[in-house]
Formats: C-alpha cells, sequence, structure tokens
C-alpha cells in the first residue's frame, strides 16, 4: 500500500533554509528527507513528553 503524502508550501528564513540544506548534504539526504526527518523527530519527542497524539479520521482528511 502507497504511504500517502500531503504537499504543502513552507516558508523558511534564507538562513535556516541555508542551515537545514548544509545538514542535508552532511548526512547526505535530500532537502524534502531532512525536513521530514526533523518533524519526525520532533513529534517523537514531542508524544515522549506529552503522550501520544491520537488522530481521527477527520485529522487524516487531506481537504
Amino acid at each position: 500500500m502507497p504511504v500517502l503524502k500531503s504537499p504543502f508550501t513552507l516558508r523558511l528564513l534564507v538562513s535556516d533554509h541555508a542551515k537545514i540544506k548544509k545538514i542535508a548534504e552532511m548526512e547526505n539526504r535530500s532537502l524534502t528527507n531532512m525536513i521530514e526527518t526533523l518533524v519526525k523527530q520532533k513529534i517523537k519527542e514531542y508524544e515522549k513528553e506529552n503522550g501520544e497524539i491520537i488522530l481521527t479520521d477527520e485529522d487524516l482528511s487531506l481537504e
């Protein structure tokens, strides 16, 4: 089963964009993959401190 991903626009300061791009290059990742990895790490950290975030079908709708 394919993984559904939701595209969206992300606006960053030029300096933040450049730093994430450098980190991605050092870790041999694409910029997109690096951002996705950082988001997943932050969610994991948040859930460890605050408990699992329960999602409903409505939360998962792409609308």
